[in-house]
């Protein structure tokens, strides 16, 4: 059944490392921006679900990183039962659902769903194991990154939490313009703010020098995972190495808050060989990113591809024709 979002929280108790993306607090966000969430609890399954709305009526249903996906297999019938309903009530050609789960890891083989063409989070990423000591996971890091975070502190870089989010949002400005990503508008990046910060969930960090705003990065956390959402940087003082600095200060963020990995979230579908041999002569897309993130010591991971539920076979494939090709 569908249930209020405090029954949702207190579903989510049972689960404390449910991902960030199936958390009330990024419903709540979404639902501010275009997307209306639904959250359907059957027994000891559930699921939020986000639909966008399209013309003439209809939406496209989105399970983004499903709670606990090993029990989200087509033989819970009456989950699947409860979900088709809401979908059908808000006129889903499709239901998009990507697993909490890594393609490397156990098989699901319970979903006949077929396999979407398309994802919506980017699937592959690095993940940092940050349980260790800090020395240790310094260790992992390359010489480089080391020492660029080293430097920076050397030449006077300092970080501290921000609650500036206008000026976050400059910034992001600057940083968009000069690496051609798009950017969220001030009201969402102040509503993220008030929705994950004052929980503990999240907290903009700022690097500074003599007390000249350089880099910021928008870092949150549910149960024992972190993520890097947003990341940003001025044209000034770069050879001060701020952006090295902020992530590590943000992994020692996230560690102190019990957290035990470190989601750099977002680089080249491309697999671990080809990325090597590429991201010195590449800078589309994530790959600009990706020469900064492979130096911090992580692995690189690939989700499960996503599925596809379909409620409607005509406007899906007209769906994935002349709009899927875009995302």
């Amino acid at each position: 059944m569908i249930v209020s979002l405090t029954d949702w929280n207190q579903f989510l108790s049972q689960h404390p490392n449910a991902h960030l993306l199936q958390t009330g607090e990024w419903g709540e966000l979404k639902s501010a921006f275009g997307w209306e969430p639904a959250r359907v609890i059957s027994g000891n399954v559930g699921a939020q679900i986000l639909f966008r709305k399209l013309p003439l009526g209809f939406t496209v249903g989105y399970i983004p990183k499903a709670v606990i996906s090993e029990q989200l297999s087509v033989s819970s019938e009456q989950f699947w039962k409860e979900v088709d309903s809401v979908c059908r009530t808000h006129r889903a050609i499709f239901l998009k659902l990507e697993l909490d789960q890594w393609e490397d890891g156990t098989p699901i083989t319970n979903y006949q769903l077929p396999i979407s063409p398309h994802n919506i989070q980017p699937p592959r990423t690095i993940l940092v194991n940050i349980k260790d000591d800090e020395e240790t996971i310094l260790a992992r890091m390359k010489q480089k990154t080391r020492y660029n975070i080293r430097l920076a502190e050397k030449k006077g870089v300092t970080v501290r939490a921000w609650d500036d989010i206008e000026s976050f949002h400059k910034m992001m400005l600057v940083t968009g313009g000069r690496d051609g990503f798009g950017v969220h508008s001030l009201e969402y990046y102040k509503r993220a703010y008030e929705l994950l910060c004052p929980q503990g969930l999240g907290e903009v960090l700022l690097a500074e020098y003599e007390g000249k705003p350089l880099a910021a990065l928008f870092v949150a956390r549910n149960g024992n995972r972190a993520y890097y959402l947003y990341g940003a940087s001025t044209n000034e003082e770069r050879n001060r190495m701020p952006t090295y600095l902020l992530q590590w200060e943000a992994m020692k963020w996230a560690k102190a808050r019990g957290c035990e990995e470190y989601d750099l979230w977002g680089v080249p579908d491309e697999d671990e060989a080809t990325l090597e041999v590429n991201f010195e002569s590449r800078y589309d897309g994530l790959w600009g990113v990706y020469r900064f993130k492979r130096g911090f010591g992580g692995e690189l991971k690939r989700a499960a591809q996503a599925m596809d539920r379909v409620y409607n076979p005509i406007l899906y494939w007209a769906y994935l024709k002349f709009v899927g090709n875009r995302e």
